[in-house]
């Protein structure tokens, strides 16, 4: 979704790795919004008056809860290392801490049929200020939420926390063509060694039927933990880490502004994390084609993930594809070319030919994964090269 020129708010939905004209079309639900809730007919964001989430409510799935606490709560932790200030992250900053409760505003920002936004700022400690714009979007379960944080603090960690209604035995976090599973208890001291885990665009929690996950654009810390309620329910919460503010060897390190955004993605899936990982890391752009191009490549095929499109190095006008299976599960599809297509081959990453020559039916090409596989193919077009 868009905002043109005279303010008319376009919509399309776009294939991956393709293109497609805006239409001024409302396609989905439109969203509505007040003081403090945000509600597409796909999620309702509620806020409470210290602005951070009072409830989201999953409307695809009968209006299930997702969040069993406070969500999007901003928590300041006290940091001192015990030997290597910039690159430690010691257990013990858990035990100081300070919620950031007290907001200086909350704003509705934006209230078109497709987008509705709502602006929280906050100040704090030595003059940092945080302000974040809360975003949902219409046909979109994804929740956005935009952050800009002008960073004034020394020795402090500052953690974005989602407690969600869910018992997970374990956490995926993405890693390169991939992801890998942590266990969210700890029953053993190297399980409890693990407080502070790195991973990619997504870290997914699940329990059979019900998945959360949560995406950023740019910051690869969180811890997962998992607590029992008084009622008996279990509750796993992520929190992502947003900035620290170490004083050695650098008394200037990370100070000043840092623009970030992070988003929670009710009901999904693993392939679901995958999918707006990529989106929120590479959104959408807007051009003056004259129409919608035919994408280069597309793949038809549950798991398997275009990675990269290139031209060959030896400049023979050889396209190459870079795949791989993304949900940790055998894969079967179908490659196929906006071009005409005269053979292709398996390589390696340097673009060396790996085995014989690949079937090509007309212009596609049957690929097989295994979990995890990464497959790289060398495309020749029809007339390139002679």
């Amino acid at each position: 979704m868009i905002r043109t020129a005279t303010g008319v708010p376009m919509y399309a939905t776009v294939p991956a790795n393709g293109s497609a004209p805006l239409a001024a079309e409302y396609v989905p639900q439109a969203v509505t919004v007040t003081d403090r809730v945000l509600d597409n007919g796909v999620v309702r964001v509620e806020l409470a008056d210290d602005g951070t989430l009072a409830s989201v409510c999953d409307l695809r799935h009968g209006g299930r809860e997702v969040l069993a606490d406070q969500g999007n709560l901003l928590r300041l932790h006290t940091d001192l290392p015990n030997y290597w200030d910039a690159w430690d992250v010691d257990k013990h900053y858990k035990n100081r801490f300070t919620d950031l409760l007290d907001a200086d505003s909350i704003t509705v920002v934006d209230q078109d049929p497709l987008l509705g936004a709502i602006r929280v700022e906050r100040s704090f400690g030595k003059g940092s200020k945080i302000v974040q714009t809360i975003t949902v979007r219409a046909g979109s379960p994804r929740i956005d939420f935009e952050t800009d944080i002008d960073w004034h603090e020394a020795e402090k960690f500052l953690k974005a926390g989602f407690p969600v209604d869910i018992r997970a035995a374990h956490s995926s976090a993405e890693i390169q063509f991939g992801h890998i599973q942590r266990p969210t208890h700890t029953n053993t001291s190297w399980e409890a060694a693990r407080f502070e885990v790195s991973g990619h665009r997504w870290v997914h929690l699940a329990e059979p039927g019900y998945g959360v996950a949560v995406i950023n654009d740019s910051t690869y810390g969180h811890d997962v933990s998992r607590t029992v309620r008084e009622d008996g329910g279990t509750t796993t919460t992520v929190r992502l880490s947003l900035v620290r503010a170490p004083r050695i060897p650098d008394p200037g390190a990370d100070q000043g502004r840092h623009r970030l955004t992070y988003s929670l993605l009710p009901g999904a899936s693993i392939e679901d994390a995958v999918a707006e990982g990529y989106a929120l890391n590479l959104p959408l752009r807007v051009a003056d084609s004259g129409g919608a191009p035919e994408p280069v490549v597309s793949v038809d095929g549950g798991g398997i993930t275009v990675e990269a499109v290139k031209l060959a190095d030896d400049e023979s006008g050889d396209v190459v594809v870079r795949l791989y299976e993304s949900n940790g599960g055998r894969a079967e599809g179908v490659l196929r070319t906006g071009f005409p297509l005269a053979g292709a081959r398996i390589t390696d990453l340097l673009e060396r030919p790996l085995a014989d020559e690949v079937t090509v039916d007309g212009d596609s090409v049957a690929v097989s994964l295994r979990p995890f596989q990464i497959l790289t193919l060398r495309l020749k077009r029809s007339g390139a090269g002679e």
